[in-house]
């Protein structure tokens, strides 16, 4: 692995570390699916047992740093200029349905600027990550978003609802963190949606703008109700043209 800060190599271990229970878990979906109960509380535990292993990781090596977590809420300690952001499974719905495509995703804030995140996919096996002035990764190589130019040749991520139609390309994957890293990666050409949590994009914002994509300014200080227009600077403009009044 290139050289990387000690809190990144933090993250990447935490991630890495939890997504071991969650693969064991997802391996239960499939027998819960038949079951009277169903899916639903194992998943909740699922998520909890994850965000458990990431934040007793994450403290043991920086004990006074702050978290915001999706399961837990927000926790203030001795260090408020630094706060751990934290989605155990980004993609719950998918997790749910046995459907190999959700994301562990870790952001860390520093003076209310996003300096280093981790989208981890332990299905697939594919980890983005980024620090600040660092570049942006994919398994260790380096990545770029996308050169496209002609907007009718561009793929678009969303989710949630769209009320009119938007004359553009679009799947909707159900994981709005690997959305914004398949942004990154070139996969997608943008990505928008309306809605979101802050833990839910906290780790893409700089794993985009590290790949050379750009982002509408986003308040850090808000940890919900967070719209996102995000793609490659190549579309960028025709796409906010399209999304006018989205």
């Amino acid at each position: 692995m290139r050289s990387i800060s000690a809190n990144l190599n933090i993250m990447i271990k935490a991630a890495e570390k939890a997504s071991k229970a969650l693969i064991r878990d997802f391996g239960e979906i499939e027998k819960l699916q038949v079951s009277i109960k169903g899916p639903t509380d194992f998943v909740s535990n699922a998520d909890m047992k994850a965000e458990k292993i990431i934040i007793e990781e994450l403290k043991k090596a920086r004990p006074l740093y702050s978290i915001i977590s999706e399961e837990e809420g927000s926790e203030i300690n001795e260090d408020e200029n630094n706060t751990w952001i934290i989605d155990p499974i980004d993609g719950t719905s998918n997790f749910l349905h046995g459907i190999p495509h959700f994301a562990i995703s870790i952001g860390l804030k520093s003076n209310n600027e996003i300096i280093s995140g981790v989208i981890y996919d332990p299905i697939k096996d594919e980890m983005f990550y980024a620090e600040k002035e660092s570049g942006a990764f994919f398994n260790n190589k380096r990545i770029k978003v996308s050169k496209r130019k002609e907007i009718g040749s561009c793929l678009f991520a969303t989710g949630g609802s769209i009320k009119k139609e938007i004359d553009l390309s679009i799947r909707k994957s159900g994981s709005a963190a690997l959305d914004i890293a398949y942004v990154a990666a070139g996969r997608y050409d943008g990505y928008f949606q309306n809605n979101l949590n802050l833990w839910d994009i906290a780790a893409g914002i700089i794993i985009l703008k590290e790949a050379g994509g750009i982002i509408n300014e986003i308040n850090l200080s808000q940890n919900k109700n967070i719209k996102i227009k995000a793609s490659s600077i190549a579309i960028n403009e025709k796409m906010l043209e399209k999304l006018n009044n989205f």
